[in-house]
């Protein structure tokens, strides 16, 4: 019975489609080359010929345009009238070229995309942005929104932010750059949107800058926030008030935050005393600061990028307290502030370190020999722009590093000798990247490949001094000293002349441009064309 039941809707969804062959075409929509090869498309399916995709449920149609890239889908789109439909309505990321000639296209857009999700609105800096009144109107017919990204969108006011926020209570993330609004915008979000996870604010210029600033923060989203990162703020300080409100907060990031943080540390720890990851990079902090900092017991990611003022001592209070810390990042800026007795007392305390970068810090044999010995599952390595990194100190890392999985070397006193010591060491180790080290030859590097075949070996011997090592990972790209902090990726398809998609995801961090894979695989390619035009 279940068979004849199947054979009955199939038998019946054949009918439909072949009704729907037989009623007059629109092109509205589609352009009319396009049109035309769409109605001879569907002429061929009425000859008789078998049309097996025609049958297929709506929801299957769905579910395989949300695995094709953003180009496909638009071209599937234009195919007939029922795929336009199906595609829009299953659409749930759209990024929008936000000049303010996009206003009069919104209700058209967001009629064909009405099931989108995640939005984001980008300007060209030179452009003028939309409106308030574009905004809201977005907020009307989105409203089951749940991300949006604004970008240089210098036109929208406090009004339009509280506007929008009124009608989209259930955003869980907010990610806003170079915008123009201020705090009262800024607090309106924090104050309509009690599911807000994430916020993401980089040069909000609408922000009072010293004494007279309004404080922003906590509202009712402080409650829900796990993630606040603050990029390039001239008073980054007045979002205190929602840091040290959002007690379930995880993951703190400053960058470029003018301000005393020192003060503001220990009134964070007080009440927020759950996070996990701490990113500070060239704010005004110190071993006061790191000291606070000490008592988050549960801290697993740190990174000190470029905080002069951070010393030894200060290293050692995260280190004796925070046992959990498994990612660690120094960028000392050969400030000579941090070194080995900073990294032994990490090796004393912290045993589940898997993840090290250092970067103008200058480690010697006896720091790097207890990291090896007393962090067994230390997995990655990078030491860039170290004048103490030689042979010695790669021969104890290829003697003691059992479990090292991925080295990147940058700018240090390394040779062939110590290639040769990685050939017989590191028994785990599957990449190895060697740059602007003046010892080591593509001789040496070719051995080395040789001798361990399953070893991805990347060597880039360009020895250009003139340029500086910097850990920067503020604007999101990837850097020259063998470190890749990726940023939001998305690419983009045309919705109408001023729509596309996005297919935009968060990221966790990619700590060395080796370890992404996709460095290898270029560079291998590269090689092997290279080799095959010779």
């Amino acid at each position: 019975m279940g068979q004849s039941v199947s054979a009955a809707k199939l038998r019946n969804r054949r009918d439909w489609n072949h009704r729907q062959r037989s009623k007059p075409k629109s092109t509205a929509l589609i352009c009319p080359m396009q049109a035309e090869e769409t109605e001879e498309l569907e002429r061929s399916n009425t000859d008789g010929s078998s049309d097996f995709i025609s049958d297929l449920p709506d929801e299957c149609l769905a579910c395989i345009f949300q695995s094709l890239s953003p180009a496909d889908r638009k071209r599937c789109s234009l195919v007939c009238r029922r795929w336009l439909l199906i595609e829009g309505q299953s659409r749930h990321r759209l990024s929008l070229n936000a000049q303010s000639d996009l206003q009069p296209l919104i209700p058209s857009i967001f009629s064909r995309f009405d099931a989108v999700t995640k939005l984001a609105l980008k300007c060209d800096r030179r452009s003028v942005s939309i409106g308030d009144e574009a905004l809201v109107l977005i907020s009307e017919r989105c409203r089951n929104l749940s991300r949006l990204k604004l970008r240089a969108c210098r036109d929208l006011t406090d009004a339009g932010m509280l506007a929008f926020a009124k009608n989209c209570k259930g955003l869980k993330k907010l990610s806003c750059g170079s915008c123009a609004f201020g705090a009262k915008g800024m607090n309106a979000v924090l104050d309509n949107c009690p599911a807000l996870e994430e916020l993401s604010v980089k040069r909000l210029r609408g922000i009072t800058d010293g004494a007279a600033a309004e404080p922003i923060g906590p509202g009712v989203a402080a409650a829900a926030l796990k993630t606040i990162c603050l990029k390039e703020l001239y008073n980054g300080q007045c979002f205190g008030p929602l840091i040290i409100g959002s007690k379930n907060l995880k993951s703190l990031k400053l960058f470029r935050c003018s301000g005393d943080w020192d003060k503001l540390f220990p009134l964070i720890v007080e009440r927020v005393a759950g996070m996990v990851e701490i990113h500070m990079e060239r704010i005004q902090v110190s071993d006061v600061g790191l000291a606070a900092i000490s008592n988050c017991s549960n801290l697993e990611i740190l990174h000190l990028v470029k905080t002069p003022e951070c010393t030894n001592a200060g290293l050692g209070a995260v280190a004796e307290k925070c046992n959990l810390l498994r990612k660690l990042h120094i960028d000392g800026w050969k400030a000579n502030r941090i070194g080995d007795q900073g990294l032994i007392a990490v090796a004393k305390s912290c045993p589940n370190l898997q993840e090290l970068v250092l970067i103008g810090v200058n480690p010697t044999k006896l720091s790097l020999e207890m990291l090896a010995s007393n962090c067994p599952n230390l997995e990655r390595l990078a030491l860039c722009g170290s004048d103490t990194v030689g042979d010695a100190e790669i021969s104890c890392i290829a003697v003691k590093c059992i479990a090292l999985k991925k080295l990147c070397i940058k700018n240090c006193p390394v040779s062939d000798h110590g290639m040769e010591a990685l050939a017989s060491g590191c028994p785990n180790l599957v990449k190895v990247k060697v740059k602007k080290c003046r010892g080591v030859t593509s001789e040496g590097a070719d051995w080395l490949r040789a001798t361990r075949g399953s070893l991805v070996v990347n060597l880039d011997i360009n020895l250009d001094m003139g340029e500086h090592l910097d850990a920067s990972a503020s604007d999101g790209g990837a850097q020259d000293n063998g470190i890749e902090f990726p940023p939001m990726v998305g690419s983009q398809i045309g919705a109408s002349s001023m729509a596309s998609s996005s297919t935009g995801r968060s990221t966790s961090f990619k700590l060395l441009g080796l370890m992404s894979g996709r460095s290898f695989v270029a560079c291998t390619l590269r090689r092997l064309a290279s080799s095959s035009r010779s």
